[in-house]
């Protein structure tokens, strides 16, 4: 048994306020060093945190650790703006990094739906492993974020339309979950996986209440 929050509950997901800190630079994103991980599509991934600190995608169960307690990599003197971001929500991170995701069909990018292996390792007793995102650019503002409960059931299926400076915090265990991004530049976002706990809790209701109120649409 985890730890889990309340808030996730009903749906597997919350929609925060858009991100209301200071202006982070493309040149964060764009000047990482990307490692070619697939996951979801056609993906390039940069890792700033990790499990050993390594420009390694892998899962931390790898490293026999749980996806929490991750160590900067080299990237975040690169991008120091998004490695404040996550610092000052304060709670306990593991996998951070940047995704790029190249265009692709909506056909194609059904046919990667998947769950996450996120709480591989992680102790009885200790708060579930759950992810965020913050949106960074998609020039085309077309992007979507397609959930479901049931793989098959496109009947359980929720999607929400992206665009920059979208927070959104997802139990990708529990929900399959794809983007389609028609493109026609790649799309870029943020990723981090935290320990359910407080802190992250806190920050979540903090952000909800701060910004508007959203929900995705069900099909």
């Amino acid at each position: 048994m985890h730890h889990k929050l309340d808030i996730m509950a009903e749906t597997g997901y919350v929609i925060l306020g858009d991100f209301r800190g200071q202006r982070i630079s493309p040149d964060e994103w764009e000047s990482l060093e990307y490692m070619d991980w697939k996951s979801g599509g056609d993906t390039n991934f940069a890792p700033l945190a990790s499990a050993t600190g390594e420009m390694d995608c892998r899962g931390f169960w790898d490293h026999g650790k749980a996806d929490k307690d991750g160590i900067w990599t080299v990237n975040r003197k690169i991008a120091p703006s998004l490695a404040r971001y996550v610092e000052n929500i304060g709670g306990n991170y593991g996998r951070v990094r940047v995704i790029k995701l190249n265009p692709s069909d909506e056909a194609a990018a059904v046919r990667q739906l998947h769950r996450d292996d996120n709480n591989r390792l992680n102790p009885d007793g200790t708060g579930w492993v759950i992810r965020s995102w913050l949106e960074l650019d998609d020039t085309a503002g077309k992007s979507v974020f397609i959930l479901r409960e049931d793989k098959d059931d496109p009947a359980t299926e929720t999607r929400i339309p992206l665009h920059p400076g979208l927070q959104l915090v997802i139990d990708t265990e529990r929900l399959w979950h794809v983007v389609w991004h028609p493109g026609p530049k790649p799309r870029y976002a943020l990723i981090t996986s935290w320990e359910s706990d407080q802190v992250v809790d806190n920050w979540i209701k903090r952000e909800m209440a701060g910004g508007r109120q959203l929900q995705g649409a069900r099909r």
